[in-house]
């Protein structure tokens, strides 16, 4: 005979569904950039599904790219926070910021308290552009240099002769180039009110940049930025843009093209190319030179070791299977003087501890968001991916909120049906009470609130957006002095 009380502790034990009010699902996502929020939205959003979530950061700061990335003269676009924001009021929502992975948590710890992990780590690195000289001094990314006057703490070691350089090359022509090109060019005094960092404000004061120049690989009908972000730099004012006119003369693969299947944003930014081509620099103007057509073959050094010299092959378009013109070498050089090079080139993904990871494309191998031990190999159970992470440097911010969702419904797809008994393991409170046990000082969301209510009042004495803390230890000092 089963006696009452053995009876109630079996029924605590049964399986109960996965995702129910009696079994919540429990899931631990790996990044706090837009991905990693727009996958928690999308959780929550699902009727039916109970969610609990923990967002992990190495950082004590959440919000990623968003914060370390968007340029400080585009704050209308750092206002998506808010929608974050409100994704972390829900109360099933808990941050745990300043843990990093492998190093204060493992996969295995990951596996043992949640039924599910999401990586929405982005791309922390950048792509390399595998040509001789590229590791010379005065050769940057602008990874670097963007997270740098963003107060990224990973950047802030960097320096950057701006007062010795009169004319920087920047490869690439994407929107990311943009921001480099933009920040270099433009007054500081019209960066001051924003949360630029103070150090690289006084940098960008000392600055003696007379030009710079954009290197595009392909046409101006193929331009990687988008029409935005070109007509900001041409209408900055004591700034110059110069556009050849005999590059705006398009080739009959281009002009097809144009026609016939490119994107409205290329039209526009061939005709607001061609608009402005043949326009004559200002007095006293700084420059800014797009050149369409050329790939950097060799960067060279001068005399004292550093980058002196960029020597570029001419290119010329062809039409691919697909009709899509693309770019290759006609052989012919050209040497340009420079004093400073920025490689704009893409970002990529960086291995994580206990993670499969794709080394040549720079991202963690998946199935349509569903990790895999190799690219077309198995799909790891109950590990997914989404962002950056997921598909590579693509997309803007938005971008992220649909790719997230899909991987989400795949995940929900994996549970359809599925039960689980209640795991003491999986307990809200034992990953605090492992973190604890390892002396992890994790940050909590209202911590960054409070950090985040600091930054701005700092900023407001110096009639500013925010000053922010930019090193982990500034960070965590004034977190614990502010709890």
């Amino acid at each position: 005979m089963v006696r009452e009380g053995e009876k109630r502790v079996n029924e605590t034990l049964e399986n109960r569904p996965l995702g129910s009010s009696e079994r919540p699902l429990r899931v631990a996502v790996i990044g706090s950039g837009p991905s990693g929020f727009y996958a928690i939205a999308a959780l929550f959003k699902t009727d039916g599904v109970e969610a609990d979530v923990d967002l992990f950061d190495r950082l004590p700061t959440p919000f990623g790219l968003v914060r370390g990335g968007v340029a400080p003269d585009h704050q209308k676009i750092k206002n998506v926070i808010r929608v974050y924001n409100r994704t972390a009021q829900h109360e099933r929502f808990r941050f745990f910021g300043n843990v990093e992975l492998g190093r204060d948590i493992s996969v295995d710890d990951l596996r043992r308290h949640y039924d599910h992990i999401v990586y929405a780590t982005g791309n922390e690195s950048d792509r390399k552009m595998g040509i001789p000289g590229e590791d010379l001094p005065g050769v940057h990314s602008a990874t670097e240099f963007v997270g740098w006057f963003n107060g990224h703490p990973d950047f802030q070691d960097r320096s950057f002769d701006l007062a010795s350089a009169r004319r920087i090359a920047v490869v690439g022509n994407g929107n990311v180039a943009m921001d480099v090109t933009r920040v270099l060019v433009r007054n500081p005094d019209e960066l001051a009110p924003t949360d630029i960092t103070a150090e690289s404000l006084a940098v960008l004061r000392e600055s003696n940049v007379e030009e710079v120049v954009l290197l595009g690989r392909r046409g101006p009908a193929q331009a990687a930025f988008s029409p935005q972000e070109i007509k900001e730099i041409g209408s900055l004012e004591g700034v110059t843009l110069l556009v050849s006119e005999q590059e705006m003369d398009l080739d009959e693969i281009s002009s097809g093209w144009l026609e016939n299947g490119a994107a409205r944003s290329a039209q526009r930014n061939v005709a607001y190319l061609t608009e402005v081509a043949g326009a004559r620099a200002g007095a006293g103007d700084r420059l800014v030179t797009c050149r369409f057509l050329v790939s950097p073959i060799e960067l060279q050094a001068g005399n004292d070791g550093r980058v002196a010299r960029v020597v570029i092959e001419k290119n010329e378009l062809y039409a691919s299977d697909d009709g899509t013109p693309r770019p290759r070498g006609t052989g012919e050089t050209e040497t340009l003087d420079v004093d400073l090079v920025f490689k704009a080139v893409g970002y990529r993904g960086v291995p994580l501890p206990g993670v499969p990871f794709h080394e040549r494309w720079g991202i963690l191998p998946n199935d349509e968001g569903r990790l895999q031990t190799e690219q077309d190999g198995d799909v790891v159970p109950g590990q997914y991916v989404v962002g950056w992470a997921k598909r590579g440097p693509t997309g803007l911010i938005g971008t992220n909120s649909p790719d997230s969702t899909a991987t989400v419904k795949k995940m929900l797809e994996d549970i359809d049906g599925a039960t689980a008994a209640p795991d003491p393991a999986k307990a809200p409170g034992k990953i605090v009470e492992l973190l604890e046990s390892r002396g992890v000082d994790f940050v909590t969301f209202d911590d960054w609130t409070r950090l985040d209510e600091d930054e701005v009042a700092l900023g407001e004495a110096q009639n500013k957006v925010r000053e922010k803390y930019t090193n982990i230890e500034s960070m965590m000092a004034a977190v614990n002095r502010l709890r």
